[in-house]
């Protein structure tokens, strides 16, 4: 059902064609961004379709404590894009205080205007994917039954983890988002990763970083599994 889900949004929010081969990312030709800390305001922000906009990180503190710190300059107020509500996760040992405070958020902006869900942005190493896919559960158990779960994910998943890993985390979130990319740059040999996404059974998004190099293989547009791109933004003064 979830899946059935998934592919409904898609027609909704898959945005104009990517870039030809071998051009660089740009913000203008996509629809869809990650709103990271920091990055100013920008024309392309005004007809996003999909916003993922950081709320925060949570992990230790210097005392060693799990908990949620505030980030993002983004206050609740009217959106026309759909929003998704981005946490940056450094640890998985969230308290019961942690549940409530992703909640708290949540139902804040939700007061104001459209939110489909919460994304965790979480580095899991591939053998860690049953635990990780065991706490996304506990987390989707506490949130409100109409929010949607996504998640980030490493090109390392796609090559080197089981397909049972894979199907696990589906069946337990709405929407998977491969990161291609490390730092400003596209990762090297990109295009062996993408060819091992073909075999999995999984609706998936990729994430690709505004101003690296880009070139989509012919494959990735057959896929019938690939649901579209999230631009990683930037202020245009980091490209120089």
């Amino acid at each position: 059902m979830r899946r059935l889900r998934l592919f409904a949004l898609a027609l909704l929010l898959l945005g104009p064609a990517p870039p030809s081969a071998g051009e660089i990312v740009r913000a203008q030709d996509h629809d869809a961004y990650w709103l990271w800390a920091g990055v100013k305001t920008r024309p392309e922000l005004e007809k996003a379709k999909t916003l993922y906009l950081l709320q925060g990180e949570i992990g230790p503190d210097r005392f060693g404590e799990v908990r949620l710190k505030a980030q993002g300059g983004t206050e609740p107020g009217p959106h026309a894009p759909t929003l998704w509500l981005v946490y940056r996760v450094r640890s998985l040992d969230w308290t019961p205080e942690i549940f409530a405070a992703v909640n708290r958020r949540l139902a804040r902006w939700r007061d104001a205007t459209r939110v489909a869900g919460v994304q965790v942005d979480f580095d899991a190493s591939t053998h860690g994917l049953k635990n990780y896919a065991a706490f996304l559960g506990k987390l989707r158990a506490a949130l409100p039954k109409d929010c949607w779960l996504g998640v980030t994910g490493l090109m390392d998943w796609a090559s080197q983890a089981t397909i049972e890993d894979i199907e696990a985390l589906s069946e337990t979130v709405d929407e998977l988002i491969f990161q291609t990319y490390r730092g400003r740059e596209t990762v090297a040999d990109i295009d062996a990763y993408l060819a091992r996404l073909g075999r999995l059974n999984v609706p998936f998004r990729l994430g690709i970083a505004e101003g690296a190099a880009w070139s989509p293989p012919t494959a990735l547009a057959r896929n019938p599994h690939f649901l579209g791109y999230v631009v990683f933004l930037r202020n245009e003064a980091e490209d120089h």
